[in-house]
């Protein structure tokens, strides 16, 4: 396997960055927002008139989702598209209403599950807490803590057997701890509204999920392998910011270029900023009407559009070998995944594999296939979701990891600089 370069260490190092600064889908989207504005991107209210002129590099936040768009000066109204999709949220638990809870002297918080999260991953870890806080005049704040919570684990002499069947209660046996005292002195929310700078009674709603405190790192022989909360999906969205930062600059494509990242993927996408809501349709169809276009130059360019959907996958895991496909094995290190499947949970078909190996040719990246055992249910994405509404042309990709769903994921630090590299290629090609 070749050395990790220094360029991929690099990436992996801003990766880190990004994680950090993006505990929750909120933050995310507002950190793709800031850094494309420090880029040249101009951020669009969806309450406003927007440009109505080819050219330009755009932003718009929806909630936790953002999409963002390079327009060449070129452009007609039936230039056609290429979307980077991604999203922004990751299994975690949420913070409950009156989330102050506790006994017998501990103060807990009350939470529930969001997604899919490996539950015994959770435990033993300093937690944050992060998310938005709407305020009585109706503003959004983002709000995160530092190491606020943990899940502590039962000694293993008070169950012998914890080894043999450790399995979590999902209401009684997932409530952290973050402090000591009764609960009905203390006020967690009144944490969070701290760490913003606002006043707790002013709190009229919230959203607020828990995260990983620890920082990504770099480690294993050869430095190949990055850990880090929330890999599924800032990887993906990681990749498509980094690639958009640099296509953007002499941007002179025959196509628009649009990193789109969605939120609630981990619950299903039915949501105003989720992939099967209407927020990637609203904007396609505002651009097009700022490009002149009618509803059939629309439809002309959509038919001509493509979207990479990109989320992670599974790779072959060396101590549970009869989990994967016998023969089709993707590992870390080895490149970004095809990501493929018989009944179209991923939205890939020979088009999309002949496109995508054609972008990742001219990256000069080595890409693998992936496809589940037959006998272990296949998960999905935003790319059915995507091809299902817009009928975009449509290929789900991604990279391998293993501990999906974990507190804390596992990738390969050179595949996370090559699929970076491609969605680049993608962009620009």
């Amino acid at each position: 396997m070749p050395a990790v370069t220094t360029a991929a260490r690099a990436h992996a190092d801003d990766l880190a960055d990004f994680v950090a600064a993006s505990p929750s889908s909120f933050h995310a989207a507002a950190e793709v927002a800031r850094r494309l504005t420090e880029a040249g991107f101009s951020t669009l209210s969806e309450d406003d008139a927007w440009p109505a002129q080819p050219g330009g590099r755009h932003l718009v936040v929806r909630d936790g989702a953002v999409l963002a768009w390079v327009v060449p000066a070129t452009a007609s109204p039936t230039t056609p598209v290429r979307v980077f999709g991604a999203h922004s949220d990751s299994p975690a638990f949420k913070l409950k209403p009156r989330p102050t809870t506790g006994r017998l002297g501990w103060l807990q918080a009350g939470v529930e599950i969001y997604g899919g999260p490996l539950l015994t991953s959770w435990l033993d870890r300093e937690l944050r807490l992060a998310g938005r806080l709407v305020l009585d005049d109706g503003t959004s704040v983002l709000a995160a803590t530092g190491p606020l919570l943990r899940l502590p684990q039962l000694a293993i002499h008070l169950d012998r057997e914890a080894n043999d069947h450790l399995a979590l209660d999902k209401q009684t046996q997932t409530q952290p701890v973050w402090g000591l005292g009764a609960p009905e002195s203390a006020d967690l929310l009144a944490e969070l509204a701290r760490e913003a700078g606002v006043d707790a009674a002013r709190i009229r709603g919230y959203d607020v999920v828990t995260a990983d405190a620890a920082r990504g790192a770099v480690f294993g022989a050869d430095d190949v392998f990055f850990a880090a909360g929330r890999l599924d999906d800032l990887a993906s969205v990681h990749a498509g910011l980094v690639a958009l930062e640099r296509a953007a600059d002499g941007f002179d494509a025959e196509h628009i270029a649009m990193l789109a990242v969605f939120d609630h993927e981990e619950i299903g996408s039915a949501t105003r900023s989720g992939a099967a809501g209407p927020f990637l349709a609203d904007v396609l169809e505002r651009v097009r009407i700022g490009l002149g276009g009618d509803r059939d130059e629309a439809l002309r360019a959509l038919a001509a559009s493509w979207c990479v959907s990109s989320d992670v996958g599974h790779s072959v895991h060396p101590n549970y070998a009869h989990k994967h496909d016998p023969v089709v094995q993707p590992v870390l290190g080895s490149g970004p995944i095809l990501k493929i499947n018989a009944n179209q949970r991923y939205a890939t078909d020979a088009a999309g594999a002949a496109a995508w190996n054609g972008w990742c040719d001219a990256a000069g990246v080595h890409s693998q296939e992936f496809v589940s055992h037959n006998g272990v249910p296949c998960g999905s994405t935003i790319g059915p979701i995507t091809a299902t509404r817009l009928g975009l042309r449509t290929v789900d990709v991604g990279i391998p990891i293993l501990s999906m769903h974990s507190a804390r994921e596992l990738a390969g630090v050179s595949d996370l600089h090559d699929l970076a590299a491609v969605a680049e290629e993608y962009f620009r090609r």
